[in-house]
């Protein structure tokens, strides 16, 4: 089983018993050194901040230890939020962005345009209905390679 699939077995109930939804976790190699990167979220106002990641960083720390995911490999472990424009993959993210704008991009272009922006109204396991222009668009989610929120200033 790959690191990132083993440590999110183990610290996923840590995770939720404290309150934070695991979004992903990360195992790769960042300026030089191997990265194990824990990704939550909340439902808060304001979102993560640093004491919840630290939080968290603390909880996971002693069962990573114990349980040596990456088989002696030294790591630096970085526990983050997954930031404004998180990508939408998940029934709960479709849930908390619904009624949102949202950008999609395509692994190739659909009627000429490689993105497309619009109103998430709907979704199943095999389409996203995006309110554009005032009517709705139904997009294959196998074409979308991103759905991430639109984020404006």
């Amino acid at each position: 089983m790959a690191v990132k699939d083993t440590v999110t077995d183990l610290i996923r109930p840590l995770v939720d018993e404290l309150g934070y939804e695991l979004v992903e976790v990360t195992y790769k190699k960042e300026y030089g050194n191997m990265t194990l990167t824990i990704f939550i979220d909340c439902d808060k106002d304001g979102g993560v901040g640093l004491d919840d990641c630290e939080k968290v960083s603390r909880a996971v720390e002693t069962v990573l230890d114990e349980a040596d995911p990456t088989g002696g490999q030294a790591y630096h472990l970085n526990v983050s939020s997954p930031g404004l424009d998180r990508p939408i993959k998940t029934e709960r993210d479709f849930n908390k962005k619904k009624g949102t704008k949202v950008e999609a991009l395509f692994y190739a272009p659909k009627d000429g345009a490689k993105r497309i922006e619009g109103v998430l109204v709907g979704w199943s396991e095999e389409q996203v209905t995006l309110e554009v222009k005032g009517k709705a668009k139904q997009i294959d989610k196998k074409d979308i390679a991103v759905l991430r929120p639109v984020i404006e200033f």
